[in-house]
């Protein structure tokens, strides 16, 4: 069974921090690439960002970018979200989700995903 637990989100004021991380288990990590998706209130899933199998290439939303760094350890089977400089407009549900790079596309995130709310 495919597994993938969120944690790591949290309240934070506007500019602030937070590192999110997804542990994997069930399938073969390393030959998936990755993405994290969010959703907002009352809105769909948005892909956040996506890397590739070995981490070497990474892909971002343009309302994200510079702001939001992508990272995996295969050693580890988890996959991390470092994210600065968070705006009030990033408040949603962080969702870590396999992937496949060449189309982008994503399959529907397993997990209950981690609250992120950003707030003064």
């Amino acid at each position: 069974e495919v597994q993938l637990v969120e944690s790591g989100g949290g309240l934070v004021q506007p500019g602030g921090s937070l590192r999110l991380s997804c542990a994997a288990s069930g399938f073969t990590f390393s030959t998936y690439a990755m993405s994290w998706v969010r959703q907002a209130p009352g809105k769909g899933l948005d892909r956040v960002s996506i890397i590739n199998r070995d981490g070497s290439i990474t892909r971002y939303a343009d309302s994200v970018k510079g702001r939001f760094t992508i990272s995996r350890d295969n050693a580890k089977n988890t996959l991390y979200l470092q994210m600065n400089s968070l705006k009030p407009e990033d408040t949603a549900v962080y969702y870590c989700a396999k992937a496949y790079f060449s189309s982008g596309a994503y399959e529907t995130p397993p997990g209950q995903g981690t609250q992120v709310t950003v707030s003064s």
